[in-house]
């Protein structure tokens, strides 16, 4: 256990989180999603729901805001004007955790092109279908340095 570090980020998410470089991408993705497949990097969250890991790992991991889109989800069906209740969630977390940053929604073959150049997929035991999201990693900027 850490002070200030959510008891859901184990070791390995953690070390993939703080390794991930300005612009990687990571997925946070469902149960039923085949992400044993199309990972280069596989952290299981076994037990979890998507929700929850969603909003540990946006405590710790700041959104690029270098470029106009940096958080991303699938669509239902492939479609990105359809949305369920689980996308709202997502939209909710998102907007609680980087406010200026807006939720795309992606057709089918765009978000899973892009799941699998991710740096990293984090499978949770989501159950809900389309409970995908991908975040783009930003930087933490330096503290303004104080002058005498």
């Amino acid at each position: 256990m850490l002070i200030g570090i959510p008891s859901l980020l184990g070791p390995q998410l953690l070390a993939t989180l703080r390794a991930m470089g300005h612009g990687d991408e990571i997925a946070i993705v469902d149960g039923n999603y085949p992400a044993e497949e199309q990972a280069r990097r596989l952290i299981r969250a076994d037990g979890h729901h998507l929700i929850p890991v969603l909003d540990a790992i946006l405590s710790v991991l700041p959104v690029d805001e270098a470029v106009p889109e940096a958080l991303f989800r699938a669509s239902v069906k492939g479609d990105p004007a359809l949305a369920d209740p689980v996308h709202h969630e997502m939209e909710a977390v998102c907007a609680k955790r980087a406010p200026d940053r807006k939720v795309v929604a992606l057709a089918g073959p765009d978000f899973y092109a892009r799941v699998k150049a991710a740096h990293a997929i984090v499978a949770t035991s989501e159950p809900r279908l389309y409970a995908n999201i991908i975040i783009r990693k930003g930087v933490i900027h330096p503290p303004e340095s104080q002058t005498s």
